[in-house]
């Protein structure tokens, strides 16, 4: 071989390592492209299961200041009566079972009164959970098994608290443009 095809040569191998190398880089950038994380905006609201929603606000309001409820609500298909208080644009709620077989109900029963649920505010809770679930954390279905529930204008779903320390954890995408106006 004479210097001219060693050098064409070499030069030939090395362009083929850039392009190797240039398209891997692609791969890697569209592969990074396509991987979102799941943004935490703040802690949305934490949640108290109580057995008697009248008894727990005479404990409560006067630590929190306040004479009634910021945000009172009955939603009947998660089967609760809640007391909302803001605090700092974050929720605190007082909630009871509405029947006896309730979820809250039920937690009370093998827990006790106390701390039930922790709810981040998310961007898309639906987006979220598909990444949650990829990373095998389980989703509590809602009775009939859909994952996602309805909450006014959004959507709010609860990882299973084997997998989060005990804690019932909540994500919920609501905009909460009511406190925006205050």
């Amino acid at each position: 071989m004479d210097h001219r095809t060693i050098v064409e040569s070499s030069l030939s191998e090395i362009s083929k390592k850039v392009y190797i190398t240039s398209v891997s880089q692609k791969i890697t950038l569209l592969t990074m492209k396509k991987e979102k994380t799941m943004k935490v905006n703040k802690i949305d609201h934490i949640c108290i299961a109580v057995k008697n929603l009248e008894v727990a606000r005479k404990v409560w309001e006067p630590i929190l200041g306040k004479s009634k409820p910021d945000d009172p609500y009955i939603d009947d298909l998660e089967k609760i009566r809640v007391a909302r208080y803001w605090l700092g644009g974050i929720g605190f709620e007082l909630m009871e079972s509405t029947t006896p077989g309730g979820p809250v109900a039920k937690w009370i029963e093998k827990n006790g009164e106390g701390v039930m649920v922790v709810s981040f505010n998310v961007d898309n809770t639906k987006e979220a959970i598909k990444e949650l679930e990829s990373k095998d954390y389980p989703v509590i279905p809602a009775p009939g098994g859909k994952k996602l529930r309805s909450f006014r204008n959004c959507e709010f779903a609860f990882i299973h608290p084997k997998k989060v320390n005990n804690v019932l954890l909540e994500l919920i995408d609501y905009k909460w443009d009511e406190l925006k106006k205050k």
